[in-house]
């Protein structure tokens, strides 16, 4: 016991930097998968398209914007490149991009004018570069695709404004030569810190961890807190982690106490809104219902995770109107469940920081109420009987995360009785 004690206390002072502060805060964003895929009818392009395919009639990121804004999403992350080594900005670095598509005359920039349309919608704006490059000649060779890689994120983090998520992709496999890459994550790392350095680095990253599945849903216990094979952050990549991203137990005390290192490291859920990541026109009707997009919501920032939600753009360049209505319906359920808080104001004791209690319902971010390391006990007086069927609850993460238990009962008929309970909370449960 005295080990896992040790334990506890040693996780409680790991903390988030601020970028990792400031990326939890948005909770809810979107992706948008585009490319040549989108007009091939596939998953995963093999290299070979012709640019000549890319002719999105209609497209118009500032739709992809308004959408996401709608929706109350803080982020749009574009797949600059995917697997098929196709590039959605006139790269200086390949003919393999929509420099020689006949969209825009080959002189448009996907890339560009989705960060404009995010930069006037108020939002975030994020890259997918994808390492895996089937069309590149030069991966498989890898000090020369090590700096073909490092040249075009410096494209993407130089050109375009603020970026403020740098996704990586881990797929590894055989290049237009047969050639498997081997892949310098360090190097791709200080690219991005030197020319964005506010933005995290996600998946195969330092920053921001993969959840370990692509339904969305995190676990019932998402710990911040996880082990590390290393004890500095900017060397983590897959060969560094200390454990698996589909393990059901990352941040438990038992867990904790075989690791080495102890890091800050987040988890994104990740999932489409349809069945495939790229827009096929056959999953038009296939689009995720509203209870089970409200069960991913619950089961992804309900669980101390960001959701990353994403949304395609089809042949058109827009996203599909039976994608902005199921945003739109889930929207408005969100509003009207966490519209009021009814806790607010209301008259808190404790028996533990008893002075701070008030802080728990005063609706600010700089303060909070931290109770003793032992079991505390608050009670909120609503004033009168109010009805409701959610609880809110969130730690001051910039202080750790801590919370490993909690119970919610309510007062009826002159005793305590048990309402819902649950295990960690981190940034928020639900």
């Amino acid at each position: 016991m005295a080990e896992y004690e040790e334990v506890a206390s040693r996780a409680a002072q790991v903390k988030p930097t601020a970028r990792q502060l400031a990326w939890q805060r948005l909770e809810y964003t979107a992706f948008a998968h585009f490319g040549v895929n989108t007009f091939t009818d596939r998953e995963w392009g093999d290299g070979t398209e012709d640019p000549a395919i890319f002719n999105p009639t209609e497209l118009d990121a500032g739709q992809w914007a308004q959408g996401c804004k709608d929706a109350g999403m803080e982020m749009l992350i574009v797949t600059a490149k995917h697997h098929d080594g196709f590039c959605l900005w006139p790269s200086g670095r390949t003919e393999h991009s929509v420099k020689n598509s006949p969209w825009r005359s080959g002189k448009g920039d996907v890339v560009g004018e989705a960060a404009e349309a995010c930069r006037q919608a108020g939002l975030k704006f994020g890259v997918y570069c994808s390492p895996w490059d089937r069309h590149e000649p030069t991966y498989g060779d890898s000090p020369a695709y090590n700096e073909y890689f490092r040249s075009q994120l410096r494209e993407l983090l130089t050109n375009y404004g603020e970026v403020a998520e740098v996704w990586f992709d881990g797929a590894c496999a055989e290049g237009p030569n047969g050639k498997r890459q081997e892949y310098d994550w360090v190097s791709y790392y200080e690219v991005a810190r030197e020319l964005q350095p506010e933005a995290v680095i996600a998946i195969c990253g330092p920053d921001v961890r993969w959840v370990g599945n692509e339904s969305g849903l995190g676990r019932e216990d998402e710990w911040s807190v996880v082990p590390a094979g290393a004890s500095s952050q900017e060397k983590i990549a897959a060969n560094f982690l200390d454990f698996d991203a589909q393990e059901k137990d990352l941040g438990s005390r038992e867990r904790l106490a075989r690791a080495e290192n102890m890091i800050w490291y987040p988890a994104e859920c990740d999932v489409s809104i349809r069945p495939g990541w790229f827009y096929h026109t056959s999953q038009d009707l296939q689009v995720k219902s509203l209870d089970h997009m409200l069960d991913i919501y619950y089961r992804s920032v309900g669980r101390n995770s960001v959701l990353l939600l994403n949304v395609p753009p089809d042949r058109r360049g827009l996203f599909h109107e039976n994608d902005v209505s199921r945003l739109k319906e889930l929207r408005a359920v969100l509003d009207s469940t966490y519209g009021e808080d009814l806790a607010r104001g209301a008259k808190a004791t404790a028996d533990s920081a008893a002075d701070a209690a008030g802080k728990v319902v005063d609706g600010e971010w700089e303060s909070w109420w931290q109770a003793a390391d032992e079991t505390a006990t608050i009670e909120l007086d609503l004033g009168a009987e109010k009805r409701f069927d959610r609880l809110l609850l969130q730690e001051p993460i910039e202080q750790g995360q801590q919370i490993e238990r909690f119970a919610l009962e309510g007062w009826h008929g002159g005793e305590w009785k048990p309402i819902a309970g649950g295990g960690s909370v981190g940034y928020k449960r639900l």
